[in-house]
């Protein structure tokens, strides 16, 4: 039995038709936790388990996770709390079930950086690393995926792109770091949720086929959307402004902004490419044809 949360998110739609495909085979029963279940396709709800309601709440963990042998697990972010609690605050009770239940395996979304310079200062991150450590300390065997930023975080400026060629964010313009698309993590995690032969607690850098720079992203994109796009560093004072403006938590706030700090001071560099290992596939300039193009040019 594989339980997946956030089966309707960026990640986890990806990763349930995969599921769905090869469980079967495998004889793995599935269960997905999810607030609204309309929101999941046909096939999802008449092949899996339902089980309604959010998976920070102790009962719904507790019930989801009875008989079961892994766990996708994926946090949400909340912007009305402190990082702690959006992050290892929501995670308490499953930790309790995991224990309770007996579960043997756990995939978590996380973020490069362990290991850096920077990795105690970095905002959202730190308080990812923080949650990594609380699930492995349960002694589950344990695989954090440990990814950089989503190419789909591009989405957010589909608008901007469409009426202005312009793109913003907080790094240098020159700044080169590995970038990854939600479906090539979710590959990753399938292939462990389906095969269980590892064990202990350690890290999947999951890093996208290529380092690339905001200006390597708005030469792409100008070609592949056959119209100028250039890039527009936002100072971090700015950014912060914008997001408090929003009424969002102080704390997160500025857990966002050390993050986007961090990143600029190499949070993503920690981890190489090795030769020869199997990564994910999906290059920039194929997202930004299937993915990005649709929306920016409706």
């Amino acid at each position: 039995m594989i339980v997946i949360t956030a089966p309707t998110g960026n990640i986890g739609r990806h990763l349930l038709p995969l599921l769905l495909e090869s469980a079967p085979a495998r004889d793995e029963e599935l269960r997905v936790i999810v607030r609204d279940p309309a929101r999941l396709p046909d096939a999802v709800r008449e092949r899996a388990e339902v089980i309604t309601g959010s998976h920070g709440d102790a009962a719904v963990v507790d019930r989801a996770f009875e008989g079961a042998d892994a766990v996708f697990w994926l946090v949400p972010p909340d912007a009305s709390l402190t990082p702690e609690d959006a992050y290892s605050g929501f995670t308490g009770p499953a930790v309790k079930a995991l224990a309770a239940h007996g579960v043997g395996h756990v995939v978590g979304v996380s973020a490069l950086g362990r290991g850096t310079p920077v990795a105690d200062s970095a905002g959202l991150v730190t308080a990812s690393l923080a949650l990594d450590d609380l699930i492995a300390g349960t002694g589950v065997a344990y695989r954090a995926l440990a990814n950089p930023s989503f190419f789909e975080n591009l989405l957010e400026e589909a608008g901007s792109i469409r009426e202005k060629g312009v793109f913003t964010d907080a790094v240098d313009a020159d700044r080169r770091a590995p970038l990854v698309s939600v479906a090539d993590i979710a590959a990753v995690a399938a292939g462990l949720l389906l095969d269980r032969s590892w064990t202990g607690s350690d890290s999947v850098p999951v890093l996208g086929p290529q380092d690339l720079s905001p200006d390597d992203l708005a030469r792409i994109m100008t070609e592949q959307l056959g119209r100028p796009v250039r890039y527009e560093r936002q100072p971090l004072d700015e950014l912060r402004a914008t997001l408090l403006g929003y009424g969002l938590n102080e704390a997160f706030v500025q857990g966002v902004v050390d993050m986007k700090r961090a990143k600029n001071e190499g949070l993503d560099a920690g981890v190489a490419r090795v030769p020869g290992a199997a990564s994910p596939a999906t290059t920039f300039e194929e997202w930004c044809a299937k993915t990005l193009r649709p929306a920016v040019i409706s």
